[in-house]
């Protein structure tokens, strides 16, 4: 027999509030119904299970538990995504979907694992298991992605992860927003053409931006499909390293590289006597070969100058001794002319923006633990999130073009939802205030299409007939 509510409980469910702004009354009521503010999420999953998700993490996972009460471990770590994909910027935060069984129920899971399971995930990882688990999972995204007619290109960067505390790896190094603090400092490849995260390393914040950086490089080369080949690689600065150099050449890898302005370097500038003026003698480029102490050939330098305005930032070094100008300088083995080279280059500067949506948008420095493969391995878990995410844009959502994770997450994850029951059917009732279902029909239909492989989203360059004051922002030496 069903126990009714008692008069002082009925009570205590009921209050009068009082709106900001005009005049009445609202009353507040609790409800025994699911609801979730993520209803959006469903064409997402939808697309998981549609490329096979679910199997693929089963299948790579390098350890169980041997507890018959354990959550399985793809639960948790889906769980953990999902988190991060809606907001999470701590482990503290996967609190947020656990009484979410609207959510639950999106996702087909009974118990959704707390901030301990998850840490607790992530602390069985150790370097092998780095590496017997995420990479397979990345050869698999990568299989479902077309390669661009012409490839890809292939940009290194490195960003700072401030830390607080002592963990593992934590240490003094470069960091110009908050200097002598400790850091880590993750190096990370990023395929150009695409919203794409090839390959990263969670490193020692002491460690300098090229270090490791053959290594790390051969690693990203071997997740590449059979027969794809990056069609130019690109880095700043703290790549400029005869080592890095000399692998690319002996690989046959284009590249084009920021040169340092070192001694030698600003010599051979000041001995340049022919230059090719552009834009009105606004901006000048020129080419010269030279071998710097401690190689053991002769390579191209590609230069341009750029004259001082008032009316304009110049972006570049000044050379003391030449005043007026600016200065950028790159190495490179590629044959084209140094206008070409320029604006190859400059639209490396999406790799910062990805960086900072991986940052910004998803948190990836805010989940950390005192272990530091736990603490990598969660790393790659938002980077595994980011690469989920082009591709189901590049399948789901391609009309609207390219949105980093939060504007996505405005546009198409946030919605209301209830779960209920229609005799024996679970149902899930979007609210028509948030564009109800017809809103999520058309991108649960293209989230269960098959399509493979899945073309990128991004266009790779710009227009060539375009004004060079377009790709003045990029290539500084610094």
């Amino acid at each position: 027999m069903k126990k009714t509510s008692t008069t002082a409980t009925a009570q205590n469910d009921t209050r009068n509030f009082a709106p900001l702004f005009g005049g009445g009354e609202l009353k507040m009521k609790s409800t025994a119904k699911a609801v979730t503010p993520f209803g959006g999420m469903v064409s997402f999953f939808a697309w998981l299970g549609a490329i096979g998700y679910g199997a693929r993490i089963t299948a790579a996972m390098p350890f169980s538990y041997q507890s018959p009460n354990a959550i399985p471990l793809q639960h948790t770590l889906t769980a953990f995504l999902s988190s991060v994909l809606v907001g999470a910027s701590r482990f503290a935060h996967a609190g947020w979907l656990r009484h979410d069984k609207a959510l639950h129920a999106m996702l087909g899971i009974d118990r959704f694992p707390g901030e301990d399971a998850i840490r607790g995930f992530f602390h069985q990882f150790t370097q092998a298991r780095i590496e017997a688990f995420w990479r397979p999972l990345w050869v698999w995204l990568l299989g479902l992605l077309e390669e661009p007619a012409g490839g890809f290109t292939l940009d290194m960067d490195s960003t700072i992860f401030n830390r607080e505390g002592s963990q593992q790896g934590a240490a003094k190094g470069y960091n110009p927003r908050r200097p002598g603090r400790k850091s880590h400092h993750p190096l990370l490849a990023v395929l150009a053409e695409a919203p794409f995260v090839l390959h990263a390393w969670l490193r020692s914040g002491n460690t300098s931006a090229g270090r490791g950086v053959v290594a790390f490089l051969s690693e990203a080369l071997a997740l590449l499909p059979r027969g794809w080949k990056p069609r130019c690689v690109r880095a700043d600065s703290g790549f400029f390293d005869k080592a890095l150099l000399g692998f690319l050449e002996e690989r046959a890898l284009p590249y084009i590289v920021v040169a340092r302005l070192t001694t030698e370097v600003k010599r051979r500038l000041h001995g340049i006597s022919h230059w090719q003026e552009i834009d009105g003698g606004a901006y000048a480029a020129a080419c010269f070969h030279a071998r710097l102490s401690g190689w053991d050939q002769d390579r191209r330098f590609v230069v341009v100058r750029e004259r001082v305005r008032e009316e304009k930032a110049a972006v570049g070094r000044k050379l003391i001794d030449v005043p007026g100008y600016t200065f950028r300088v790159w190495v490179t083995n590629r044959t084209q002319d140094a206008l070409e080279i320029w604006r190859d280059y400059n639209p490396r500067a999406t790799v910062e923006q990805r960086i900072e949506e991986i940052k910004n948008d998803l948190n990836a420095d805010g989940f950390c633990t005192k272990a530091f493969f736990a603490t990598e391995a969660a790393f790659l878990a938002v980077l595994f999130a980011y690469n989920l995410l082009a591709l189901y844009q590049a399948q789901v959502t391609k009309a609207c073009g390219y949105r980093k994770p939060s504007t996505l997450r405005a546009a198409v994850f946030v919605g209301g939802a209830i779960l209920g029951r229609c005799g024996r059917q679970t149902l899930l009732r979007f609210s028509q205030a948030w564009g109800g279902l017809q809103k999520h029909n058309p991108l649960i239909v293209a989230a269960l299409l098959s399509q493979k492989p899945i073309a990128p989203l991004l266009p790779r360059s710009p227009n060539p007939h375009s004004s060079w004051q377009t790709f003045a922002s990029g290539g500084c030496s610094t």
